[in-house]
């Protein structure tokens, strides 16, 4: 549990590096973009070769599969009813931004995202260890988690609120998703072979889903042209870790 604990700090202490940052530094969002972007690229090579891999030669086809779709609609479902819920709370300037994933206005809102995109990776990384550490899905988590808490405290900063208040709500953020972490190990070591498999694939179908919903169409949107090139770098780094 002292692995998972730490593992979980480490994720997690993005959120508060990049909170302390976004409080009182406007950063371009081109560089937040392609960070976004490296982050991405990152979590596929350790979806590809790490988590889902093992859930594979777990479980086999059928049982990695199904979770791994049950994890990305379960994602999706929450995600959705998370869009409806801001748009119905948001004023006619701001339902733009909620129905667009609700990812670059409100600060509240985008963290609201972080906590539910963040949940689920913190998870598959606490299940992860059950087979051995997964430096390659920390990396993966550490890199996605810097530009959205940074993007996220520097939305709050612009709405008035004091720099302290959002650090500390980040750093609630941070501890919530550090406990996901340990929790996930606590359940996974738990577990038989098959039903691992499928707890895998269900954490890699919802971080799955969260990189096609929330951080590669924002890499995509504010990372042009240096998008692709980060996306490439964030894989090659991860592959290499894995390997």
């Amino acid at each position: 549990m002292l692995t998972a604990l730490l593992y979980g700090l480490a994720a997690s202490s993005a959120l508060a590096i990049g909170a302390a940052i976004g409080s009182y530094v406007t950063a371009p969002r081109r560089i937040t973009g392609v960070l976004l972007a490296f982050a991405s690229g990152a979590l596929i090579s350790a979806l590809a070769f790490e988590l889902f891999e093992e859930a594979f030669e777990l479980g086999g086809a059928v049982r990695s599969g199904l979770g791994l779709l049950a994890g990305a609609a379960a994602f999706v479902a929450l995600d959705t009813g998370l869009d409806r819920y801001l748009a119905g709370k948001s004023g006619p300037d701001e339902r733009e931004v909620a129905a667009s994933g609700a990812r670059g206005g409100v600060g509240f809102a985008l963290l609201a995202a972080v906590t539910l995109d963040g949940v689920p990776e913190n998870l598959a990384l606490g299940v992860s260890l059950v087979e051995g550490a997964s430096l390659t899905l920390l990396v993966a988590i550490f890199a996605s988690n810097l530009p959205e808490s940074l993007v996220g405290a520097q939305a709050m900063r612009e709405q008035g609120i004091k720099a302290r208040t959002v650090i500390a709500t980040w750093l609630a953020c941070a501890l919530l998703l550090t406990v996901a972490v340990v929790l996930g190990r606590a359940l996974g070591g738990n577990l038989s072979e098959h039903v691992l498999a499928i707890a895998l694939g269900f954490a890699g179908g919802a971080v799955l889903a969260s990189l096609a919903d929330t951080l590669m169409p924002e890499a995509f949107e504010h990372g042009r042209p240096l998008n692709a090139f980060a996306t490439a770098a964030g894989f090659f780094l991860s592959f290499v870790l894995a390997a």
